[in-house]
């Protein structure tokens, strides 16, 4: 079942149960009240005919009544009854007297509503009871006449014919049903439409969803129209379609890229054996180390895009307390040997914080060897950290004295396999990796360089809680 048939569904269901509560409720209410009505016209007229027994007097004889007949044949001919209702006076459990004027039913007419209300002479107070019959529903009133001598006791019986009272009522509620029932056939063909109306842009969605789905086209958008809840879900879907348009182009990039570093040196290792004279030992020898050599070139490659391949998965850092001090003097004693250069210190950040070490080493390494490349021999290459409370962050650097970095250059370095200059040996991944492993400690990698004066790399990483850095300024020459 669609959406729009679900929706609808409800909404029909909905508006009839809410028609058929307003229905059955006024009907109901409605109902009562005609039944109040009756009964407060019941008590009225017993109310008059007891009136009439207990003070009035005898038109004949202008005296007291002397008998129950008398009563009743009083009480008959005053009391004119409503439409839908008759009145009947007995001597004892016969009929015996009728009004003269001619009302829509008779009580007589009814053997079953005259079996009912025959015993009522012998009862002891009036009341007012439901008759159903074979014929129609009665509301009835009773009202025993006691003798004053010794003659029989009579009694006057008042009836509504509840049926007729009611007739009007229940075609009134026929009707409502009948509108209630056309109205929900037009809520159904106009509640199809504007559903469907409502949800053409989920329609549309779901339609160039597909289209972009089976074309391959990431580049293509969905038109957002509104300020809706649909246009958010749209805004959604073209943010995800954005990202992975960006995730497709960074592979068949990377793919590219891969292609273009491995296929130079395996070109290079292909004519080189092939030229190679295998009966000459020092041409083999040469050979050797040469595909040696281009081999862990491409080994290199394959570590590094590994590395680029994991910076994605949540355990590419294993977070464990780290005493920075003691991290910034490791990586200084490991930098040493990497080239001929005036090692500093610049300091030390006495602090604590959540990181991985071998990956921090790994990314401080890598911008230490970047250092070292395009820095001469001699020249300083200084590492240090630093603490700054105002920030809450960390900042870890290695600072050189190098050729510096051109200002349209500076944002394209980190790139993946990007180099600057091509004649110094390395893959193009380095600060790519360096800036992964920074982003997963929820950090950055800043830069500030100035052609032909060197650079600094800083990596900036946040530190939780409180903790105080006490920052020892020293220069140290090692």
């Amino acid at each position: 079942m669609s959406v729009r048939t679900r929706a609808l569904a409800a909404l029909i269901g909905l508006a009839a149960l809410a028609m058929a509560a307003a229905g059955l409720t006024a009907y109901q209410l409605e109902r009562d009240h005609t039944a109040q009505v009756l009964d407060d016209s019941l008590e009225r007229n017993a109310n008059e005919i007891r009136t009439l027994h207990e003070q009035g007097v005898d038109p004949a004889t202008g005296e007291p009544f002397a008998s129950v007949d008398a009563v009743l044949r009083t009480a008959l001919s005053r009391v004119v009854p409503a439409e839908n209702e008759a009145l009947a006076g007995f001597m004892g459990s016969e009929l015996s007297h009728v009004p003269s004027v001619i009302t829509s039913f008779r009580i007589q007419d009814d053997p079953e509503l005259m079996a009912a209300v025959a015993p009522v002479s012998t009862w002891s107070r009036a009341d007012v009871m439901t008759v159903d019959t074979d014929q129609r529903s009665y509301r009835v009133l009773g009202l025993p006449v006691q003798s004053s001598g010794e003659g029989p006791n009579g009694a006057v019986v008042i009836a509504f014919d509840l049926d007729a009272e009611y007739a009007g009522l229940n075609n009134t509620f026929g009707t409502y049903a009948l509108v209630a029932v056309v109205a929900l056939v037009w809520i159904t063909i106009i509640g199809w439409f504007v559903v469907g109306r409502m949800l053409l842009p989920v329609t549309v969605l779901r339609t160039t969803a597909a289209e972009i789905s089976s074309s391959d086209d990431l580049s293509r958008r969905i038109p957002v129209t509104g300020k809706d809840d649909l246009a958010a879900l749209t805004d959604t879907v073209n943010g995800m379609f954005a990202r992975l348009e960006h995730t497709f182009a960074s592979q068949r990039q990377l793919l590219d890229d891969v292609g273009h570093e491995l296929r130079t040196p395996l070109t290079v290792v292909r004519g080189h054996l092939e030229l190679m004279d295998a009966t000459d030992a020092q041409d083999a020898a040469d050979t050797r180390a040469l595909v040696l050599d281009e081999v862990d070139r491409m080994n290199l490659l394959v570590e590094d895009l590994m590395t680029l391949a994991k910076a994605r998965r949540p355990d590419f850092v294993t977070r464990v307390p780290v005493d920075l001090a003691r991290l910034t003097d490791e990586v200084l004693a490991k930098a040493e040997p990497l080239g001929e250069r005036r090692w500093v210190l610049d300091s030390l950040a006495d602090v604590q914080l959540d990181a991985d070490p071998r990956r921090l080493t790994q990314a401080w390494l890598q911008l230490v060897s970047n250092a070292v490349k395009f820095s001469a021999d001699g020249s300083t290459v200084a590492i240090g950290s630093r603490y700054s409370a105002a920030t809450g962050t960390v900042r870890l650097w290695v600072r050189d004295e190098g050729s510096g970095i051109e200002p349209e250059d500076q944002a394209r370095i980190f790139d993946r396999f990007e180099r600057l200059d091509p004649s110094v040996e390395g893959t193009g991944l380095g600060l790519s990796i360096v800036a992964l492993i920074a982003e997963a400690h929820g950090g950055r990698v800043d830069l500030d360089s100035t052609a032909g004066a060197g650079s600094t790399f800083s990596i900036v990483l946040p530190i939780a809680g409180e903790e105080k850095a006490l920052q020892t300024e020293e220069r140290m020459t090692r």
